[in-house]
């Protein structure tokens, strides 16, 4: 079906009622369908631990136990780098989707997506491609029946690869680096190659142990390897549910969440172009999937309060004005530190802050605009279920003055 040409006009009311469906945060869903409402658009989990804050509040009944158990015993969740380079929890029978289809089609882009590396690479005198390369020629020797956090498994790598370098190469290679105290060049290179390892199916991440999360490889953890798929058809499916969960939306918008630049789209955006309609969007041309276009315009009605944790996937917009007032930006949206959001029928309406101590979780609130009795009342019931999945036992709530 060809794109329609003529543009429609929708409001952020329509936006956020479509997103919110997509979201699956009208209402929540049985715990049968946990695999599936994971696989939307994957679910992030940095910090660690939000990945279950976020399918408990989209879900019902999760527990981190069950969601341990889908990981390493049914081995149905999968957990590796993904967009942005973030670590993300999706459906094992979605893996193709998460890895060959976030995985750039060119060197260059590539390169944007670990992003910092390129000087590295200048200064070795060796593209990308061929580190990587090198790293997949040594990754089975080093990581078979093992689980390795990144620094030792970044260092052994790097031992291996500098016997295979020139002399000038290897000088480079263990020479001082600029990107962690005392590690050498080579060895942040290999933890930068590490993240094209997790798209091309080679390697995955194992639950935490010790405060990491460990490498192993993706083939021993799964008994076998992935589905061999075709990468313009896993490309066009992610940019589906890309759309699905963020639409209406642009190339430029897309790019920043997968982690590139808007020109490096074309291998996602032309694959699926002719089933695009243009929408008009706060005065800017976006685009919707056309089998979607009915559903943007339907009424969606949002009730309830949800405490969603910082990195969520409802947050992931890259068009943030459509869902929080531009005076809070700043507020929700911080480099580091970032704090969760709160959802009040439909609206994100403030930020959370929890603080741990002992069996004790202390939870502080900050609205945007004063609360009724009724949201505060909803927002002490999702306190208490974000404790108990932080395994507290007791629940202090406290409610800031509405921010400025």
């Amino acid at each position: 079906m060809a794109a329609r040409e003529k543009s429609v006009s929708v409001g952020n009311a329509e936006v956020i009622g479509f997103r919110l469906h997509s979201h699956n945060l009208l209402a929540q869903r049985p715990i049968d369908d946990l695999l599936e409402v994971a696989g939307v658009c994957a679910v992030q989990n940095s910090p660690p631990g939000s990945a279950l804050l976020a399918l408990a509040a989209r879900v019902e009944g999760v527990t981190g136990a069950h969601l341990d158990h889908l990981v390493a015993q049914d081995k149905l969740l999968l957990q590796t780098w993904c967009m942005r380079g973030s670590p993300f929890f999706f459906p094992t029978a979605d893996a193709p989707v998460f890895t060959s289809g976030v995985l750039p089609a060119t060197e260059v882009a590539r390169l944007r997506l670990i992003g910092g590396a390129g000087p590295a690479h200048g200064t070795l005198g060796m593209g990308l491609d061929e580190v990587v390369d090198r790293t997949v020629a040594h990754i089975g020797s080093v990581l078979s029946q093992r689980a390795l956090a990144i620094g030792d498994l970044g260092a052994e790598l790097a031992t291996r690869i500098a016997d295979t370098l020139t002399a000038t190469q290897r000088a480079a290679w263990e020479a001082p680096g600029r990107y962690g105290a005392n590690q050498p060049l080579g060895e942040a290179v290999v933890h930068f190659c590490l993240r094209i390892l997790t798209l091309r199916g080679i390697v995955c991440l194992a639950p935490r142990a010790d405060n990491t999360a460990p490498f192993v490889l993706l083939e021993e953890w799964l008994d076998g390897p992935l589905p061999k798929t075709d990468p313009a058809a896993d490309r066009a499916t992610l940019l589906r549910r890309y759309l699905r969960c963020y639409g209406p939306s642009s190339r430029g918008e897309f790019a920043a969440w997968l982690g590139v630049r808007a020109g490096d789209v074309d291998p996602w955006w032309d694959k699926v172009a002719n089933e695009l309609t243009p929408v008009d969007h706060n005065g800017r041309r976006r685009w919707i999937r056309t089998e979607d276009l009915d559903e943007l315009r339907s009424a969606h009605k949002a009730d309830g309060a949800r405490l969603l944790p910082p990195g969520d996937p409802y947050s992931q917009t890259r068009d943030r004005d459509t869902i929080v007032d531009p005076k809070y930006r700043r507020a929700v949206w911080k480099t580091a530190g970032a704090p969760g959001v709160v959802l009040a029928d439909g609206a994100v309406a403030g930020i959370w802050r929890p603080r741990k101590s002992g069996s004790t979780l202390t939870l502080t609130i900050t609205p945007f605009q004063p609360m009724s009795s009724r949201l505060r009342a909803l927002l002490r019931e999702e306190a208490a279920a974000v404790a108990a999945l932080r395994g507290a036992s007791e629940v202090h709530v406290r409610f800031d003055s509405p921010a400025r």
